[in-house]
Parts: structure tokens; C-alpha cells; sequence
């Protein structure tokens, strides 16, 4: 193909993946899913699990070869501008007055499911490197630790909000500590791939202290001139999506020049992004949130185009029911001990356990992280991405269960000072 023939294709595939995306995401919402359910299953819908299984194997005729670059550098922006909308719109605020009871369920809702695949892989290593023949060694255990604790927070956002839970203890309990969940994986995570052989980079000890001063350098230097400027910004009447935009992508560039994935540096950015009043300026977030809604279909379609569910075998599946048993085990138990444990009652603290156990996109960026710089192949890619989509629908048909309204509390995670606990009607 010439780039004229290129640029039509791209042009044509991005239309028919918006498209898919809109229409399987609004069938998603009619069924009480997240739109997210939709668009992961438009991406595997138009990949080999479905349109490749048809006559002439249209998926190969939509989806060249030589388009897949273009659209994967899309959808890579896509992910660095959602993930820094992951790193800012964490509340700080939530952070300090969430109470015993984030910092219980983010402790045990993240350590249980870590601690569960830390053993299954060194005590049942059969049954990974059946799927996976290179499972074993640090990199992959702390990479599984993370593909079963990791929560999706910008997810079970959006199902807090369309199930009117926001300003609730469940809502307040359950954001916030998938806010801290998604830190400490995301750091776990730089952590495992710092360095080591699957990135191309300066060596893990090298890598680790010029990420950990690049970090500081964010911290102590970047954010305060940010914050300088935005407020002088203000008085020239100037948006500061451009600056948020720059910084993110900035930052993204840095990590991967560092050895690590951009997205690490995309989450940092948006941890660094100063806020308006401590929490996320509008201005900021809703047209990232918008330009993120566009592009992220694109992702959805890339990884779909490398999942093949039909190339799932015994192994796979027996595997599969492993991992699951893991992840939501891992998260509903231990979630719903810590709630009850701090003094929630008994349906606030199964609809903790309920959110917590969302993964959505947040696990997929993850498996594209682990998959692109070779920690996993497409066997336990494709084991880990059903396992994504289970827990996260199973959590609309669990809150149903579990049933009964919740009065929002007059202030977002007011505490009992003395007790140090929410306070659940």
C-alpha cells in the first residue's frame, strides 16, 4: 500500500470502530453494564475471536498489516491521556477523610489477591507454564500479584455514579481505596519491569534511581512551576488542557526513554497536575475525559485484534477458573472482612466488596504493559483479559443483588473523629 491507500483504510477503520464502540457500548448500558463491557466486546468482536472466524477472514481485510502501526500509536495516546485522568482525579481529599476502613479495604482488597497468586505461581507453576512456558522469575510473579489485585477505578467510578452512589459511605469507601490500590500497583508494577531484559533500557539498579529522581524532579520542581503558571493562566484567561495534554505526554516520553512503559508516566503526570482546591478542575478533566472517550475504542480494537478465544484449550480454561477463583476471592472476601471489621454494616460492606472487584480497562492496560514488553504471550494474555471481563460484569448484576438504597452522607467521607470510622446510615 502507498500512504494515500494507508491513510483511507486508517480513515475507514477508525469510523467503523467509533461506531461498534457507541453502539455495543449503549446495548451495554441497556443491559446494566458499564459502556466500557461495550467497547471491550466491539474490540473482540471485530478481531479473530469473531469477524475472523467468518468467510475470507474479513478481519485481515479491515485491519492490514501495514494500518496496525497507525492505529496503535492512537490508541497508545489514547491510554497515556486516560491513564493521567487515572492519576487526576484521584481526591486527595478522600485520601485523609476516608477513614479506617479505606485503608483496611485497600490493604487486604490488594495484598489477599497478591499474596493468593504469589503462591498459586510458585506452588502450581504447572499449571501457568502449560499456557505460559516463561511463567516464573520475579518479574512475572510481581506481575501477576498486580493482574489479580488491580482495581478500575475510573470504571467503578462511572458505576457509582450511574447507580447514584456517589457521596454515599459505599461510594466514598470504595473510590477511594481503589485510588490507593491503583498507586501502589502502578508502583509495583514500575518496580517489576524496571531494568529488567523485557524493557530496553539502562540496567534495573541505573533505571530505578533516575525514575525515583525523575519522580522527585516532578514533585518538588514540575509541580510548583505548574502551579505557578496556571494561576497566572488564569488571569490571561488561557485553558490549561494544553499544559495537562503536554505534561502527560511529556512525562510519558521521559519513562519510556527510561526502560518503562509511557503509561507510568502518564499516571505520574497526573498525579503531579495540580488541582483546583485540592481536587480535579473541571476545566482539566472534562475535555481529557472527552478526548480519552474518542480515542480509547482504538485501544479496545488493538487488543482485541490480540485476543483469539478460540485458541483457548483445556489448560487455558483450567487456568482460567485458577485465576478467577483468585482474583474474586481475593477481592470480595478480604473487602467485605475489612468493611465489616471498621463498622460498616453488612450491605454497605458486600457493595464495597462489589466495587472493588472491578477491573475494566485499568487490567487491560495492564495486560498490554505485560504483553508488548513480553512478560506474558497471547495464551495467558487471553486468559487474563476474560477474567478482566468477568469480574468487571459481574459487579452490576452483584449490586443488584444486594439491593437496598443509600442515602448520600451529608459530607463526602465524614468520620467519626473518635472512632475513626464512616459513619453508615
Amino acid at each position: 500500500m502507498d500512504t494515500e491507500q494507508v491513510t483511507a483504510v486508517v480513515i475507514g477503520d477508525i469510523a467503523l470502530i467509533v461506531v461498534a464502540s457507541w453502539l455495543l457500548g449503549a446495548l451495554a448500558r441497556r443491559l446494566g453494564q458499564p459502556t466500557v463491557i461495550g467497547q471491550i466486546a466491539a474490540g473482540v468482536a471485530l478481531g479473530p475471536t469473531l469477524l475472523g472466524q467468518l468467510p475470507g477472514d474479513p478481519t485481515k481485510t479491515l485491519f492490514p498489516p501495514e494500518v496496525l502501526p497507525y492505529l496503535t500509536v492512537l490508541s497508545q495516546v489514547a491510554v497515556v491521556v486516560f491513564m493521567f485522568l487515572a492519576g487526576y482525579e484521584i481526591d486527595y481529599r478522600q485520601l485523609r477523610h476516608g477513614g479506617r476502613s479505606v485503608l483496611a479495604v485497600a490493604a487486604l482488597a490488594l495484598l489477599v489477591p497478591a499474596a493468593l497468586s504469589t503462591g498459586a505461581v510458585t506452588l502450581l507453576d504447572g499449571a501457568f507454564t502449560a499456557v505460559e512456558p516463561d511463567a516464573g522469575g520475579r518479574t512475572f510473579v510481581m506481575f501477576m500479584a498486580v493482574a489479580c489485585s488491580v482495581t478500575a477505578l475510573p470504571v467503578l467510578v462511572a458505576i457509582v455514579r450511574e447507580r447514584g452512589m456517589t457521596g454515599t459511605p459505599t461510594g466514598t469507601v470504595a473510590a477511594t481505596a481503589a485510588g490507593i490500590m491503583d498507586v501502589v500497583a502502578w508502583l509495583v508494577l514500575a518496580a517489576a519491569f524496571a531494568g529488567t531484559g523485557h524493557t530496553a533500557g539502562p540496567p534495573w539498579l541505573l533505571a530505578l534511581v533516575l525514575i525515583v529522581l525523575f519522580a522527585a524532579v516532578m514533585f518538588l520542581v514540575v509541580r510548583p512551576l505548574l502551579d505557578r503558571l496556571l494561576r497566572r493562566s488564569q488571569a490571561w484567561l488561557l485553558s490549561p488542557v494544553p499544559i495537562a495534554l503536554g505534561l502527560a505526554l511529556g512525562s510519558a516520553w521521559v519513562t519510556a526513554g527510561l526502560g518503562l512503559h509511557p503509561v507510568f508516566g502518564a499516571f505520574l503526570a497526573g498525579l503531579v497536575m495540580p488541582r483546583r482546591d485540592e481536587a480535579p478542575d473541571p476545566e482539566v478533566a472534562r475535555p481529557m475525559e472527552q478526548t480519552a472517550g474518542l480515542l480509547l475504542p482504538l485501544f479496545f480494537v488493538t487488543t482485541g485484534l490480540k485476543f483469539d478465544i478460540g485458541g483457548l484449550d483445556t489448560d487455558g480454561l483450567v487456568l482460567l477458573a485458577l485465576i478467577l477463583v483468585i482474583a474474586v476471592a481475593g477481592k470480595l472476601g478480604p473487602a467485605y472482612a475489612a468493611c465489616r471489621f471498621t463498622g460498616l454494616g453488612p450491605h454497605h460492606a458486600a457493595r464495597v466488596a462489589a466495587l472493588v472487584n472491578t477491573r475494566g480497562l485499568t487490567e487491560l492496560i495492564v495486560l498490554n504493559v505485560a504483553l508488548d514488553t513480553g512478560v506474558i504471550g497471547p495464551g495467558l494474555f487471553t486468559v487474563l483479559v476474560l477474567m478482566a471481563l468477568v469480574t468487571t460484569c459481574m459487579t452490576g448484576p452483584l449490586l443488584t443483588l444486594i439491593g437496598r438504597n443509600e442515602r448520600p452522607i451529608a459530607e463526602i467521607g465524614r468520620v467519626d473523629r473518635p472512632a475513626g470510622r464512616i459513619q453508615a446510615p
